[in-house]
This record gives C-alpha cells, structure tokens and sequence, in this order.
C-alpha cells in the first residue's frame, strides 16, 4: 500500500496566526502517528511563516515514523537537514516568496546543482527525493544525477481532474513508467485529495508515498483528524 506521510505546515499557520503554542505542533504530530500517518512532512522556509527551524528540531526528537523535510536546499536548510538526518529529504525550487510549491526541477539544467546536493544528503544516510513536473525528460534528468527517488508534482493532475481524470493523469503514468524504468523510487505530492487520491494511486505504478497537507488538514476541519487520516488511508489501499 502506498505509505501516507501528513503534512503539518498548515497546523504550524493556524498556531503562529495566533502566537503561543497553540495548536501544539508536536502534538499534532504524535496524533497523526497514532491515528495511522506513516510519516510526518515538513516544508521550513527562509521566512519561517509556518515551520520553524525550531520546529523541526523539536519534531525530530519524537517522530517515530519516516520523518520527511521538504525545501528549497539554501546554505540554512541544507545545514538543518545534516544536523536532523531525517530519512527523507526532499528537493523542492521554491522562490522564496512562494506562497506554496508551483513547479518541479529542471533536472537537466540545474544537474551540477543538484548532483552535488544527492551527493551531500546520501552522504549522511539520507534518502533524496526530487520534486519533478510529469515530464519524462526531468525523470531521466533525476536519474542521472542520482537520486533515491522523485516527488511528481501533481497540482496539474488536481486542476484537471474534474474536467478530465483520463487526460489529467496521463502524463503521470508516462512519467512514473519512466521513473520505474530508472530504477526510481516515486513519491507524489501537491493538492491531493479525498475527491483526487483514490484514482491517483490506483493509475500510478509503484507509488511509494503521498505527502498530503493542505487538504487534509482542511477536512480534517469538518471530519477531525483522526477520522480524516483514516479516510485518506482507506483511499490508498
């Protein structure tokens, strides 16, 4: 079954919106381990507007399951990163005053970059995973540069599901075909959701993991936590 690793940027909003600890971070955390999260997902950015740097040091301390840290690999993150020695990195080019991820790597221009970056990570024990568009070519390109795996960016599989699930998820297949070709483990991961998951997982080919925060969080609203990790759960067996 493909693993669910929550995301909880979006719990790390809601608190500083407020100040204080509330809701408390590593609790949310812990409880989506209990409630069946098989992994915990964070994306710190430069400007700390949701995770903290902090965050991420007090979350190492009690994640029992995959712990995953997503971002852009500036000199802060990379140096967080080798510090943590979570079991997943995962490079993401964001700018950094994106509001949220919105594109993959170009896997071929920017190699150098990040083949010197894999290098790093693996070095450490780290697993890398690259965010990559549903491009055959930037599949090929993360290859060679020799990651672990790859992320697929899906919010142009989330756009066009209403309108046309067969059309939206083609290039998915192609790309994760090419990935399995490679030897490339696959992760997927960006606007996935309780309408989108289900056909998602069962038309991709040896989908490892789905890192899913936004969305979650926001049923979570109406369903709670618990009720909701299982209802995401139940869409991926």
């Amino acid at each position: 079954m493909t693993r669910l690793s929550v995301n909880i940027n979006k719990i790390a909003t809601i608190r500083n919106a407020r100040g204080g600890n509330n809701p408390n971070l590593v609790k949310v955390a812990l409880d989506c381990e209990r409630f069946g999260a098989q992994g915990i997902t964070v994306h710190p950015r430069p400007d700390e507007r949701h995770i903290r740097y902090q965050d991420v040091l007090d979350l190492n301390e009690v994640v029992t399951t995959e712990f995953n840290i997503e971002g852009n690999p500036d000199e802060r993150f990379i140096e967080l990163v080798k510090r943590i020695k979570p079991a997943q990195v995962t490079l993401v080019p964001d700018a950094d005053d994106a509001i949220t991820s919105n594109a993959g790597w170009d896997t071929i221009r920017h190699a150098d970059h990040l083949r010197q970056l894999v290098e790093t990570f693996q070095a450490d024990g780290i697993r890398v995973s690259i965010f990559v568009d549903a491009d055959e070519r930037m599949v090929e390109g993360a290859k060679a540069v020799g990651t672990d795996r790859i992320e697929l960016y899906t919010e142009p599989y989330a756009t066009l599901y209403a309108e046309d699930r067969e059309a939206a998820i083609a290039p998915f297949v192609r790309a994760a075909q090419r990935a399995i070709e490679l030897g490339l483990g696959l992760n997927a991961g960006h606007d996935l959701s309780l309408e989108n998951l289900r056909f998602f997982s069962e038309q991709i080919p040896g989908l490892k993991e789905v890192s899913i925060g936004h969305a979650l969080i926001s049923d979570a609203l109406y369903f709670g936590l618990e009720n909701t990790i299982q209802m995401y759960l139940r869409e991926l067996q």
